[in-house]
């Protein structure tokens, strides 16, 4: 039986300390072998059936965040899935966020122009939600900082209020266990700790379909989508899968191995392992004489007054982020000890 170890050294074999999951994932050889075969067949004018990889897709990530797959739309960003979900809100619905939360998040919520749209201090959410709130938008993880959000405190103040929950699991699906069905609404891109190409996301839906209306829908929204090609899509699939934007093949012919490979790790032994690995990390800061921002529980970890490190880590090997002004360090399951050792090494005092 394969350890946890093998898998993934049989998978990844980055040629620097890559500690940068949070902007982007690296892809497993799986996935690139299944990509590149995608793409040969293609020019050998022999295509091999990748909307079959987007619904096995689509079932390994509804595996991931326990829900069924009729629940799961796919789609190609973060985005577009909350333009969808504005776009079902009455005029004058009060949408409560996060304070510089990802644009991806709250910006359609703003571009509406006719919904009042509060933003408060990610640790006032579930406080803050009021009569009147229409809907809690939110990321699991913060981008910036790794800050992750009280999401059961969140879930309980919305349910007593009335409001809906929108939370977005970017940040977080891959490496921290998820539960779309505790929220009405989960998205998230799946090119960072999911392993996936870019090009891939997902949204979760309640059962009932959230009462949204798809007005992206294309024939691949269709209940039959060859039969939906032409002039006005007699029906709309039943499913989730209304709210399918038409899928980039060849990411979701990766996507489907990338998956599969987190599904075989399994998401809390990937949380234990990048936990481990972001604790080394602050331990060592403090021994330093650096305060990370305060972030329990997050496989990121954020530094303030370390982000002009960057581009010099960066020449060194070594790829992190600055996010404003902060370095970020994001751990995931090909890093190790030596990773997290190296990086200390280069952090002064």
């Amino acid at each position: 039986m394969e350890t946890f170890e093998t898998l993934v050294r049989a998978e990844f074999a980055p040629k620097n300390t890559y500690l940068n999951t949070a902007s982007t994932g690296l892809l497993p050889a799986r996935t690139v072998t299944a990509m590149r075969l995608a793409v040969e067949s293609v020019a050998a004018g022999q295509p091999s059936d990748m909307f079959a990889d987007v619904e096995a897709a689509r079932s390994s990530f509804a595996r991931l965040v326990g829900v069924p797959d009729r629940r799961v739309a796919t789609g190609g960003s973060v985005a577009v899935f909350s333009g969808l979900i504005a776009a079902s809100l009455p005029s004058g619905a009060e949408v409560l966020t996060a304070e510089a939360d990802f644009s991806s998040v709250v910006n359609p919520f703003h571009v509406r122009g006719d919904l009042k749209v509060r933003a408060v201090p990610l640790e006032r959410i579930a406080e803050s939600v009021r009569p009147g709130t229409a809907l809690v938008a939110v990321s699991a993880a913060q981008s910036a900082d790794g800050r992750i959000a009280c999401l059961e405190a969140i879930g309980e103040a919305a349910r007593e209020h009335g409001a809906r929950t929108y939370v977005d699991v970017s940040q977080a699906a891959g490496w921290l266990p998820v539960r779309a069905d505790a929220f009405d609404f989960v998205a998230t891109v799946a090119f960072k700790w999911l392993v996936c190409p870019r090009g891939v996301a997902f949204l979760v839906v309640p059962e009932d379909l959230g009462g949204l209306t798809p007005v992206f829908a294309g024939w691949a929204a269709g209940e039959s989508p060859w039969e939906s090609c032409y002039g006005p899509v007699d029906r709309l699939a039943r499913s989730a899968r209304r709210f399918d934007e038409s899928p980039g093949l060849f990411a979701y012919a990766g996507a489907r191995h990338s998956l599969e490979l987190v599904e075989e790790l399994g998401v809390d032994r990937v949380h234990a392992h990048d936990l481990a690995l972001a604790a080394r990390f602050r331990d060592g800061l403090l021994r330093r004489g650096h305060e990370p921002v305060p972030a329990p529980g997050s496989a990121i970890v954020s530094v303030p007054g370390l982000g002009g490190l960057q581009a010099e880590l960066s020449r060194a090997g070594v790829e992190v982020s600055d996010r404003a002004g902060r370095l970020r360090a994001a751990f995931h399951l090909y890093n190790t000890e030596d990773d997290v050792d190296r990086l200390l090494d280069a952090v002064p005092g």
